[in-house]
């Protein structure tokens, strides 16, 4: 299956700017089977993880972090850009590929002591995951128990950022 999600996926050329290569999953999520065969498989690989809670960052991560929630008959937990999230949050900031940025959780989105599984679509560098991974870690009595990705730029070494939080990805690009 593995390869043939890999055929569906297509690269945009610098996109957001010159010299990214923006891996694009719009037509695995336009494809019904694919979609559903993807979050089949992420949900067999986690089934035994005992997990309470997927943390999905913005904003594909809440795609795949939601099915699969449901899946798993967990809850999700959204990690958003700022100024996204009513009441109270944390923020950490963070470097990407191009640029920086920010990301936001609400200080009540964890209970203590949770199991919780970080989700989003792509690790690239890490810089996202691995401001979420701060962000909880800092703020939250739970088990960050890993986290999970649709696909991995291998070149980039973003699971290096991610010290020895579990890594599991369904697609590597080497």
């Amino acid at each position: 299956m593995m390869n043939s999600l890999k055929k569906v996926l297509r690269t945009i050329p610098d996109f957001p700017k010159p010299g990214i290569q923006f891996q694009d999953i719009s037509p695995l999520l336009q494809d019904p089977i694919y979609f559903k065969n993807t979050i089949l498989t992420l949900q067999k690989h986690h089934q035994n993880d005992a997990i309470d809670i997927i943390a999905g960052i913005e904003s594909r991560g809440f795609i795949f972090g939601s099915a699969l929630a449901y899946a798993l008959g967990c809850g999700t937990v959204l990690i958003r850009k700022p100024n996204k999230l009513p009441g109270t949050v944390y923020q950490q900031s963070y470097d990407l590929e191009y640029g920086t940025d920010a990301l936001e959780i609400q200080t009540d989105a964890f209970q203590p002591h949770q199991r919780v599984l970080l989700i989003d679509d792509v690790l690239a560098t890490g810089g996202t995951v691995s401001a979420a991974q701060q962000i909880i870690q800092s703020h939250f009595d739970v088990q960050l128990i890993g986290a999970t990705f649709l696909l991995e730029i291998i070149p980039l070494e973003g699971r290096r950022r991610l010290n020895d939080l579990p890594v599991h990805s369904l697609i590597q690009i080497p």
